[in-house]
Parts: structure tokens; C-alpha cells; sequence
């Protein structure tokens, strides 16, 4: 396993190591930071490295095998009610203990922290109920998702326009480095007890439905709960001077991730004991293994959320303040457009979602693809949100057009592109997301004399919609080569047969003036006879 781990860290550098280059370059051109900012940056980059290592391996022994082994054994039973009710704890179990919530939860004081938690929590809930019984009944994901975004939008007419952004966020973050993982291992799980052809397929789309519960929810408290605060306030450090006050604080903030991953983690592990104490599914090494992979899982989000949290959440802050304050301020959009598609492979579930879409897909659709369709639907993304924080443009020009063209390409794209699209819009929109990129917008916006709750949230909604389109223009791209690849197919065998009816035709051509030559040689002979 070290060797493992070793290669996953190689990974997570690799991951880490562009963004952080290009921020500490715009810190000493464009954007001077303090010098404390920059060493909580690279301090707080040497965390999301070894975190993200960590977890990433520690979800593959843990969370994945889990998820796929509920998945399967809740395919196997014919009780639907148990189904239902499994599916919800399930959904609201997992969503409490996602730290890409927790993160965004404590941005938004408009609510009560734990009301809008438990609130999106039902939300998902609720959706993955929803989403199992889609696989076991196999109902088209198109058009559910059509049907719930049609309610989606009208319900936003009727929502108060500060937490539109805000509903759109929720229904992001909750697809965080927790969720995504065991939800999609739900999924395979599904899919590897069902045997026919759209199993594989159907497996995907989990994670679209579980983030449409938290819109609505967060539409619906919104309405309902009667709120006049909803301003954003960030608290940046004060007094760091040395390296050892960077340090000292990043060492004090431990704590905080130590209890809120523990708090996520806890409620999964204990689901495991209740599985295993009920199926009987694992052996005694798988067991070792799975607790291993907890503890992995454990560290290394503790190590990524401080990193991401106390060393980018200010870093993102500042550079968009000073963006904001220039002459230049414009140059926020080329310069998020680069942050966009470079900051996509730092979200840990980015990884995860990759790896097991190869796998199901059996090497037809590369992580290298996948990962390059996500990071131009990020940088588009962030383009689009720089664009609504410099001229105030209502997120209603670019969510619905965004989301009627992502609908629209369902009927055109094979299933599973679907489905992965879909999944894909929750797990680029993670904590890093939360912890860098809103606070970019954040900064700008505030420099900028904008109004936060509506031009600078509603950026993390933006980044899980744009994968939607790409990874479905992917889609329709290689169903097109596939088209093109039959059709050369069909075609090889016709000329095939067109090439032998000419050697045929040219040797009985041959034949006959070969008789005719035999002819005149045989008259020309008897005439020499005469």
C-alpha cells in the first residue's frame, strides 16, 4: 500500500502544483499579496497535496467498496419500503457529513448553520430515494431531469432573488468528496447485480438527482423562513508576521476540520458495522482493509479542508480584491478562466468520478478526456461567473439557457454521457470551489461596490453546470466518430466485393479474347494446311 499511497501523492502534486505556481506568480505581477498570505498559500498547498493523496486512496478501500456493496445488496431485496427508507438515511447520513457543505454552511449567515444543513440534508435524501428507484424501475434520466428542473425554475420565480444563488450553490456543494465517491459506488453496485444492457448506463445519474433535492429544499426554506440578514462576512488573519505564526495557525484550525471530518465520517463508519454485522459481506482481511481505508480517508481530508480553508480562502479573498480595485478589473475573466481550468484537478471527487467512468466504460472514455472536458467547462464556468461580478448580470441569463441546452442534449448523446455529465457538474463543484474560487468572486465583488448575495454567489452553481454541456459535447463527438467508424465498416465489405466482380469480369474479358486468339490461330493454321 505505501507504494500505492506514493503514487497517489505523485498524482495529488502533480494536481496542486500548476495552480499554486499560477497564484504565486499573480501575487508577485498583477496581485501583490502580503507575504503571509503567500506562506499560508504554500503551506496550506503542501496540505491539499498529502490530503488529497490520502484520501483519494482511502476512498477506493473504503467508501467505494462500501457504497458497492449496499448498492448490490439493496438490488438483491425485493422490499421496496426498505429501499426507500434505506436510500433516504442514507442520502441525509452522507450530506450532514459532507465538509464542502459544512464550508459553505458557514459562509451564509442568512440561516441558522444547522437549519440550512439538515434542510439540504432532507433534500438529498429524498432525491436518492428518488434516483434508486429510477434504476430498479428503469425510468429515463432525461426525462426526470427535465420534469425536476422544470419545477426547479418555476419554483425560482417564487423564491426571494438573494437565495437564488444560494439554492443553486447548495445543490453543488453537497456533491463534495464524501458524497460523490459512495454515491456512485452505490450506483456500480446496482449496476453489477442488474444484467442487462443498460445497467452499465443507469449506474450514472445518482449524483444529478441528489443535486436537485438541495435546490428546491434551499428554494423552499427560503420562501417559508422570513430572513433580513443576509450579508457575507469573512474573517481574515490578522498579526501574521513569521513563518511560525502561519504555523501556529494553521495547528490551531486542526481541530476544527479534526471534529467536523470526524463528525462526516462517523455516521459511514458505523453504517459499515451495521452492514457487515447484517450481510455477512466481508471477509476478515476486507475488513482490515476497509478500516485502513477509513483512516486514510480520515487524515486526508482533515490535512486537504485545513489546507484548502485556512491557506486558499484568503489567498482567493485578496487576489480578487485586488482585481477588483484596478483600473483592469476585466482581467478578472481571462485570469478565473485559467484559475478554472487548472483548479479542477485539485477537487479530490474529480479523481474519484474519472476513475471509475474509465473502469465502467472499460477504457472507452480515458481519464485524460474526462479531465480535460471538465477543466474547459470549469474555465468557461468561472469566465461566465467573472462576467456576472464585473456588470451584475442576473444568474437567471446563464443558468437557464445553460440548463435548457444541457436538457436538449439528452436526446442526442448516448445514455451514459448523460448520466456521467450529470454527476460530473456535482463532483467538480467541491471545497475547492467553496474555499477558493467564491472567495475570488467574493473579493472582486466587494471591491467592486456589487451586491455578494447575487453577483458573487451563484459562481459554484456556474461551475456544476458548464460539465453538463461539455461532457455531453463529448459525448455527441464520439458518438459521431462511432457512426463514422461503422459506417467505413459497412463500406470496407462492398468495396471488398465490387473489387472481385472486376477481377471477375476483367479474367472472363481475358477468357473470351483467349478464345477468340485460339480461333483465329486454329483458321489461321488450317489455312496454312489449304
Amino acid at each position: 500500500m505505501n507504494k500505492i499511497l506514493k503514487e497517489k501523492i505523485k498524482e495529488s502534486l502533480s494536481s496542486v502544483l500548476p495552480i499554486t505556481i499560477l497564484v504565486v506568480l499573480l501575487s508577485i505581477s498583477v496581485t501583490p499579496l502580503p507575504i503571509a498570505i503567500i506562506l499560508m498559500l504554500l503551506f496550506g498547498a503542501l496540505l491539499l497535496v498529502f490530503g488529497m493523496g490520502l484520501f483519494t486512496l482511502g476512498a477506493e478501500t473504503s467508501l467505494t467498496l462500501l457504497g458497492e456493496g449496499v448498492g448490490a445488496q439493496m438490488t438483491k431485496t425485493k422490499n421496496l419500503p426498505l429501499i426507500i427508507v434505506v436510500s433516504f438515511v442514507m442520502g441525509f447520513v452522507i450530506t450532514v457529513a459532507e465538509p464542502a457543505l459544512q464550508v459553505l454552511a458557514e459562509q451564509v449567515p442568512a440561516f441558522p448553520r444547522t437549519t440550512l444543513i439538515y434542510t439540504i440534508s432532507v433534500g438529498v435524501g429524498i432525491f436518492l430515494s428518488v434516483a434508486m428507484l429510477r434504476i430498479l424501475y428503469k425510468i429515463s434520466l432525461s426525462y426526470m431531469l427535465i420534469v425536476f428542473y422544470g419545477i426547479v425554475i418555476v419554483l425560482s420565480f417564487f423564491t426571494p432573488n438573494d437565495f437564488i444563488p444560494l439554492a443553486f450553490d447548495s445543490g453543488g456543494v453537497t456533491t463534495g468528496p464524501v458524497t460523490v465517491p459512495f454515491i456512485m459506488a452505490v450506483g456500480l453496485g446496482l449496476a453489477s447485480i442488474r444484467a442487462d444492457k443498460d445497467s452499465a448506463e443507469d449506474s450514472f445519474g445518482l449524483v444529478a438527482l441528489c443535486s436537485v433535492g438541495p435546490i428546491l429544499s434551499v428554494m423552499i426554506l427560503s420562501i417559508l423562513y422570513k430572513t433580513s440578514d443576509a450579508t457575507y462576512n469573512l474573517e481574515l488573519p490578522q498579526n501574521l508576521v513569521t513563518t511560525q505564526d502561519v504555523v501556529i495557525l494553521f495547528t490551531a484550525q486542526l481541530p476544527t476540520y479534526f471534529y467536523e471530518v470526524g463528525m462526516a465520517i462517523w455516521p459511514i463508519f458505523l453504517f459499515f458495522v451495521l452492514y457487515q454485522f447484517i450481510a455477512r459481506a466481508y471477509t476478515q482481511r476486507k475488513i482490515l482493509k476497509v478500516i485502513v481505508g477509513f483512516i486514510y480517508t480520515f487524515v486526508g481530508l482533515v490535512l486537504f479542508l485545513t489546507g484548502a480553508n485556512v491557506g486558499f480562502v484568503p489567498a482567493g479573498y485578496y487576489i480578487g480584491e485586488q482585481l477588483g480595485k484596478s483600473s483592469v478589473s476585466w482581467l478578472l475573466i481571462p485570469l478565473g478562466m485559467v484559475i478554472g481550468y487548472l483548479i479542477v484537478a485539485t477537487e479530490p471527487s474529480v479523481h474519484v468520478l474519472n476513475k471509475q467512468v474509465e473502469e465502467i466504460s472499460n477504457g472507452a472514455i480515458s481519464e485524460r478526456a474526462m479531465m480535460r472536458s471538465l477543466s474547459i467547462g470549469v474555465a468557461i464556468a468561472i469566465g461566465l461567473a467573472a462576467i456576472r461580478v464585473v456588470t451584475g448580470i442576473s444568474i437567471y441569463w446563464f443558468i437557464i439557457p445553460g440548463y435548457t441546452i444541457a436538457l436538449v442534449l439528452t436526446f442526442f448523446v448516448p445514455k451514459i454521457f448523460t448520466g456521467i455529465a450529470f454527476d460530473s457538474g456535482g463532483a467538480v463543484s467541491g471545497p475547492m470551489a467553496s474555499a477558493f474560487i467564491l472567495p475570488l468572486m467574493i473579493g472582486a465583488c466587494d471591491a467592486n461596490g456589487g451586491k455578494m448575495m447575487t453577483d458573487a454567489f451563484g459562481t459554484v452553481a456556474m461551475i456544476a453546470m458548464t460539465p453538463l454541456i461539455t461532457i455531453q459535447l463529448m459525448g455527441l463527438l464520439n458518438k459521431q466518430k462511432m457512426e463514422a467508424a461503422e459506417a467505413a465498416e459497412a463500406a470496407e465489405p462492398i468495396a471488398a466485393e465490387d473489387a472481385i466482380e472486376e477481377i471477375i469480369v476483367y479474367e472472363e474479358d481475358n477468357s473470351d479474347d483467349g478464345e477468340e486468339f485460339v480461333t483465329s490461330q486454329e483458321g489461321q493454321d488450317t489455312g496454312n494446311d489449304c
